[in-house]
């Protein structure tokens, strides 16, 4: 099957979860499913493309399933670790890239890094996580809820734990397939406030809802699925154990699973420090699809690599 037959993403980056447009995130996911499920027809889809791929975080799933799917659909690519635009500046740095190949991945700390990247190269920059997006977790995330859910449309998806950027992606994708949104998070910790407007008004034209609370009882009251993360990201270590102390009550324990329906999806972006914002029981759990989240991170940015790079017959 040719990839020409799938429309093109029209925004030429994913820097955010908003370059996808409605109708965009629907046909990724729908390709993404159909990759997952046929991933023969693929295996030569990008063939003669490179990426570059850039880290400033440690990673695992990042990595490994950017290497893997871009391999897989018989591309290849090149692993620069360490700060980006550290020795030279970052209009060069992407400057230098763009001449070498056809697409960008980074992880980093910064959300402006991502933003330089998109502005000074000429090839698509993928946003592998900033410090406040995580597009392509979502994504995976998304595709794991629809295959056990089915529909979003009427689901209410629970976040539990800090407002950080898997809550903001999430939370802006969620209420775009018609869930209605809760996060429940200590006081100060909350998701940023544009983002929750933006969702917000995402919302009320899918007819759902985005609830802010601290008390994770009421976030997670009929929830389909409950989704937590770390008390303390990467460059937050200087915080780790204030978080702790602040963020015990908001723990995803047995306890608090029971407090939702019966059957209610645990969900984890991982590595999860397991004791800590999760308890074993829960994360081992017969609904934990933790690891369903961490294989659809292959899948869906393969579904993300074919529709926004070119393939070479088309450059």
């Amino acid at each position: 099957m040719s990839v020409s037959t799938f429309s093109r993403i029209q925004a030429s980056d994913l820097t955010t979860d908003l370059d996808l447009s409605q109708a965009e995130l629907r046909a990724v996911l729908d390709l993404a499913r159909e990759v997952k499920s046929r991933p023969q027809d693929y295996r030569s889809a990008l063939s003669g493309s490179y990426l570059s791929l850039l880290f400033e975080k440690p990673s695992l799933r990042t990595r490994l399933t950017f290497e893997l799917a871009i391999k897989q659909l018989g591309g290849d690519c090149v692993v620069v670790n360490g700060p980006i635009a550290e020795r030279e500046s970052l209009a060069d740095v992407a400057r230098n890239l763009d001449r070498w190949t056809q697409g960008i991945v980074a992880r980093t700390f910064r959300q402006e890094t991502i933003e330089g990247l998109a502005h000074w190269s000429s090839v698509p920059v993928i946003n592998a996580l900033s410090d406040r997006y995580h597009p392509c977790q979502a994504l995976a995330d998304v595709l794991t809820l629809t295959e056990h859910l089915g529909s979003l449309e009427g689901k209410r998806i629970a976040f539990v734990g800090d407002g950080n950027n898997v809550a903001h992606s999430l939370m802006l994708c969620c209420v775009r397939l018609g869930a209605h949104f809760a996060i429940a998070t200590p006081p100060g910790y909350e998701p940023a406030a544009d983002i929750v407007a933006e969702a917000a008004e995402l919302a009320a034209g899918e007819r759902v809802g985005v609830t802010i609370t601290h008390r994770p009882e009421e976030a997670v009251s009929d929830a389909d699925a409950i989704y937590t993360d770390v008390w303390a990201s990467m460059g937050q270590e200087n915080e780790a154990a204030t978080r702790r102390e602040t963020f015990q009550p908001y723990q995803v324990n047995g306890t608090l699973m029971r407090a939702a329906k019966q059957g209610t999806l645990f969900m984890h972006c991982l590595p999860a420090k397991r004791g800590q914002e999760v308890t074993d029981e829960v994360a081992d759990c017969e609904t934990s699809v933790i690891f369903d989240q961490a294989e659809n991170r292959l899948h869906a940015q393969k579904a993300l690599l074919l529709m926004l790079i070119p393939a070479r017959g088309e450059q």
